[in-house]
């Protein structure tokens, strides 16, 4: 009778010994609202430190080319080098034509009308980038212009799979007929 006592005593103790682990309650992980909290924090920090760089770039491509891009709320900036006279004002759904040349900001040229033939583009509508749709509304019918487009008006963080890097701006000379 007293070995069984004594056996349930060790048998209880074991079990009560293995529930409780020093080492496991000192490495506790968080919670999954914290956690996702600092994954998302860190994310968001990372992606302000990438615009930043990609703003950086585009900054100095305009001062080092000494071209004074207009800088919209959207992160593209536009210079107009040849304006037209008296060209109609482009607005979203309007039908307009492009000679075009899209090179990296370090001058590789990417893709060219002159290859490719001209575009035809309905604003806001048609698949091209997104950033050439907001920046041709800039623009007038008949304007010569350079377009600096950030990466996620652009092609983002994949690139197009073909000339244009992962996360990397470009920039549009574009004239619209």
């Amino acid at each position: 009778m007293i070995r069984s006592f004594v056996t349930l005593g060790l048998f209880a103790s074991l079990l009560l010994s293995c529930d409780h682990d020093p080492v496991r309650e000192e490495k506790q992980l968080p919670d999954d609202k914290v956690t996702d909290k600092v994954i998302r924090d860190q994310f968001i920090k990372a992606n302000q430190q990438l615009m930043q760089k990609e703003n950086d770039e585009m900054d100095y491509y305009a001062k080092s080319h000494k071209m004074p891009f207009f800088r919209t709320s959207s992160g593209i900036r536009y210079f107009v080098y040849k304006p037209s006279a008296k060209g109609d004002s482009i607005r979203d759904s309007m039908r307009v034509e492009l000679d075009f040349e899209i090179r990296l900001l370090n001058g590789t040229l990417c893709y060219s009308s002159k290859t490719e033939g001209r575009k035809m583009v309905t604003v806001g509508h048609d698949d091209v980038e997104s950033g050439i749709h907001k920046g041709l509304q800039y623009l007038k019918r008949g304007d010569k212009a350079l377009l600096l487009i950030p990466s996620p008006l652009a092609h983002g963080l994949l690139g197009d799979f073909n000339k244009i890097p992962p996360q990397m701006p470009i920039l549009c000379d574009v004239s619209v007929y």
